[in-house]
């Protein structure tokens, strides 16, 4: 089959890591691929490093030329955005191919829902990537198919694990690692205020945010400031090897209150580790029964009780902690996913 990726992102998150995961997916098996892809983005530059064609956009109009030029020459087009799907929608009378929406995120749709109905509707298969990311068009009576994120090992490199440990101090103490951008849906007044509560107990725990800035950093650095909590909950930026950011940790913590599934937690599982976080978007599917600690988003002092059981529990959370690592090796794997596209394609391609 040929098929064609559509994603303009301009940075790289969770869906331009599963688009580059499904592109080599799909050449490894023996498929002709393509991307349209922003020009100069992470996305394009990782694409075409694993020797896989771009079509360069530099945005909606430039998609529009470019989905025009080749609306012949591929049997499916799969948008991995909102907005690469608006694109599908407008053009679906000329295209040739058949047409994939994967929706990402659990927000509820903003504008009038018979406009998202219609949207959504122009796509031959609704893919959701959770029950959560699902919920929204069908509530519209729109038919949904789930495949879930994908995830891969991240092997730590030793030395850099050690020069984490040591730029950060960590050495002496447990550690938290939650990796989110500081932005107000990851909720880190929440986390922090937690910490906070669970160092009354655990004078020795710090906690490592990894993420990139956002529209919450300003008020979650005021926040650590007031709480005195400079030298115990440390901020490291965005983290590129993800790997090596695990391997210093003795639990992950995620403080989301929306999440469409959650792939940090699920690098998480897959690394081993004991897993406490907000009952929102995909989390439970990953967590229960018994394989993570569930908490309700916003609530601090619960998530203080749940962190410290996980310390205080080592036995019990390395079991909880093994049950989810094989949970995620077989649910969550890209051959897995790539399976689940490679037949959604077939089906929608004979139709």
């Amino acid at each position: 089959m040929r098929i064609l990726q559509i994603n303009l992102e301009k940075g790289w998150r969770g869906g331009e890591r599963q688009t580059l995961f499904i592109l080599q997916g799909l050449q490894a098996a023996g498929h002709s691929v393509g991307l349209a892809a922003r020009c100069g983005g992470p996305l394009a530059k990782r694409a075409k490093e694993a020797g896989i064609p771009i079509l360069p956009c530099r945005g909606t109009a430039d998609l529009l030329r470019a989905l025009w030029r080749v609306r012949a020459s591929f049997d499916v087009m799969h948008a991995q955005t909102a907005q690469a799907m608006t694109v599908l929608a407008v053009l679906r009378p000329v295209l040739k191919a058949a047409l994939v929406f994967t929706r990402r995120t659990a927000f509820q749709s903003g504008g009038r829902p018979w406009r998202q109905r219609w949207k959504w509707a122009r796509a031959d298969a609704l893919v959701a990537i959770s029950a959560a990311a699902a919920a929204a068009p069908r509530d519209l009576g729109l038919e949904v198919q789930l495949i879930p994120s994908a995830v891969q090992p991240m092997l730590p490199d030793p030395a850099q694990v050690q020069a984490l440990r040591a730029r950060f101090g960590l050495d002496g103490h447990r550690v938290l690692v939650t990796a989110a951008a500081l932005s107000p849906e990851k909720d880190p007044l929440t986390l922090i205020e937690a910490v906070h509560q669970l160092r009354q107990q655990h004078p020795d725990v710090v906690c490592l945010h990894c993420g990139a800035e956002g529209a919450a950093a300003a008020g979650a650095r005021a926040c650590v400031d007031a709480l005195g909590l400079q030298k115990h909950y440390l901020f490291a930026g965005f983290q590129s090897q993800v790997g090596n950011v695990l391997a210093v940790a003795d639990v992950y913590v995620s403080s989301s209150r929306f999440e469409a599934l959650g792939t940090s937690v699920l690098d998480a599982c897959l690394a081993g580790l004991p897993v406490v976080a907000t009952r929102v978007g995909g989390h439970p599917e990953i967590l229960l029964p018994d394989r993570g600690l569930l908490v309700p988003a916003g609530d601090a002092a619960h998530l203080a009780q749940r962190l410290a059981w996980v310390l205080d529990h080592r036995d019990a959370a390395r079991e909880m902690a093994e049950r989810a690592q094989a949970h995620v090796r077989q649910e969550y794997s890209v051959p897995a996913m790539v399976e689940r596209y490679l037949r959604l394609y077939r089906g929608v391609v004979s139709n």
